[in-house]
């Protein structure tokens, strides 16, 4: 062989080699990336090649799957009242992916989890049959959340206080995700992307805002367990008016005829008195109410439920007169309505806050469990001398104060009313929020829920928790009860 032709093959031999180890390199190890890239449509075919599993409500499925007309991708999602459970199961779309709970628990919804196949699977590769995903809401308190919010835009989160189970999520203007879930949704989606309302954004855990005066619990809870205050009806040290700390600024009162002045908790609860809240947070430094703020699950980056929410912030690096604005839920404090809801649940159980969750189980096709979420995964925020006393103060609010549309006759109710200004100045119609918990004697039952309403035709002199927000949590509380 000559030295032209020897040359030739081991240039030709190296070739070869190079294909080998390319080959070798994406099978073994780009193989999974490349089976998980959006734009493999082999990938979403197989997906949708059979029907998928459900996601379950109260032992009904409220998911489907429906054969396709035609095309290579055989079936696609189906859901039942589809914008009553949106803020639940999110969409699963052959063109857009998934969100919610049909993102997060996709592979065991079209089979792909490895935890669904057995060995005859792994050998020939066929895929397995779908798994399902068992929900711990109540479709009474989703229907009663979501007809009592109606046409507002807004959130709502309902809460078992001693399981953490949410009872409730929603959030409006809602959408149905059966409007998506094609292939050739294209218009019905870039309506949804550009509709001002943004009815995919799931408000009741993905968008933090001021919470207002409901997170006064928060700062009265940092008070009593700091013994800045003996009880709740220890008077306080609260000047009215109270001029911020270092400015020429009067926080005021919005009922200024209120006894504010030097006013107890359950007073300054009862009339939401801005200057002792205020001079409250002051007095106890932003360190002591952030770490009250933080045991509620402020600043908590991963709160899981088990999709991911937005955390609630209490913000840090504050002067004094910032830390007294924080002390009435403004400045740059904010909270989703699943935070606001897991303050009064946590009060609601002597001051054990359960860890939220949607999702009982997860299980496989023939019903055996693949994953489970136990119910009163507690751990103490507050002693249960001071959850006892903030109930009594709660109590007082919805009997006596603010929160008058929150009652049920039989049961007992408290809660808190919100209003947080919006906007440069305060340009935009304020939040309305209302936080409560309510429990039957009678039957044991207990709930805790939140809700905020982030805009409705109300006028703006008509804007508060108590007129807008307190009767959808009657609503949802009256179903919870029953």
């Amino acid at each position: 062989m000559n030295k032209t032709i020897r040359r030739a093959a081991v240039f030709s031999l190296l070739l070869v080699f190079a294909l080998l180890l390319r080959a070798t390199w994406v099978q073994a190890y780009e193989a999974k990336a490349l089976t998980e890239n959006k734009k493999n449509r082999r990938t979403v075919m197989a997906q949708y090649a059979q029907p998928l599993g459900d996601i379950v409500v109260a032992g009904a499925p409220v998911t489907g799957s429906a054969r396709t007309r035609s095309g290579d991708l055989a079936y696609k999602r189906t859901y039942t009242d589809g914008a009553l459970y949106a803020a639940v199961t999110g969409y699963g779309s052959q063109a857009y992916g998934a969100t919610q709970l049909e993102g997060i628990y996709s592979k065991v919804l079209d089979g792909t989890d490895t935890r669904l196949k057995n060995p005859l699977d792994a050998l020939t590769g066929k895929r397995a049959e779908p798994g399902d995903v068992l929900t711990t809401i109540d479709p009474a308190v989703q229907k009663a959340g979501f007809e009592a919010l109606g046409d507002t835009k807004g959130a709502a989160v309902a809460l078992d206080p001693r399981t953490g189970r949410i009872l409730g999520m929603v959030s409006t203007p809602s959408y149905d995700p059966s409007s998506i879930a094609g292939a050739t949704d294209g218009e019905a989606w870039r309506k949804l992307g550009t509709d001002e309302d943004k009815p995919l954004v799931n408000r009741a855990i993905r968008q933090p805002v001021a919470p207002g005066s409901t997170f006064k619990l928060v700062v009265a809870a940092a008070a009593l367990e700091d013994g800045l205050y003996g009880s709740v009806d220890e008077p306080t040290r609260s000047p009215d008016p109270y001029t911020l700390p270092g400015t020429r600024r009067v926080l005021e009162n919005e009922n200024r005829s209120a006894p504010c002045e030097n006013a107890s908790i359950r007073t300054a609860l009862r009339y939401s008195c801005n200057n002792v809240f205020g001079k409250m947070a002051v007095d106890l430094g932003q360190d002591k109410v952030g770490a009250m703020a933080e045991k509620f699950g402020f600043n908590d980056k991963k709160q899981d439920v088990p999709v991911r929410a937005y955390p609630s912030v209490y913000p840090s690096g504050m002067d004094k007169a910032q830390t007294a604005l924080s002390g009435i839920g403004q400045f740059d404090v904010t909270a989703t309505p699943l935070q606001i809801a897991m303050v009064s649940a946590a009060f609601a159980n002597d001051g054990m806050l359960a860890a939220p969750h949607m999702v009982s189980k997860v299980v496989d096709a023939d019903g055996d469990t693949l994953q489970s979420f136990e119910d009163g995964d507690a751990r103490r925020i507050v002693s249960a001398s001071t959850a006892e006393q903030l109930r009594s103060a709660m109590v007082t609010v919805v009997e006596q104060g603010t929160g008058s549309n929150a009652r049920i006759d039989g049961a007992e109710v408290g809660g808190k009313t919100g209003t947080a200004q919006r906007g440069v100045n305060n340009s935009e119609k304020p939040y309305a929020w209302f936080t409560s918990y309510a429990k039957d004697a009678k039957t044991g039952k207990e709930v805790a829920v939140a809700v905020l309403i982030e805009d409705s035709d109300a006028a703006r002199a008509e804007v508060s928790g108590n007129g807008l927000a307190a009767p959808v949590a009657r609503k949802m509380m009256e179903a919870a009860l029953k």
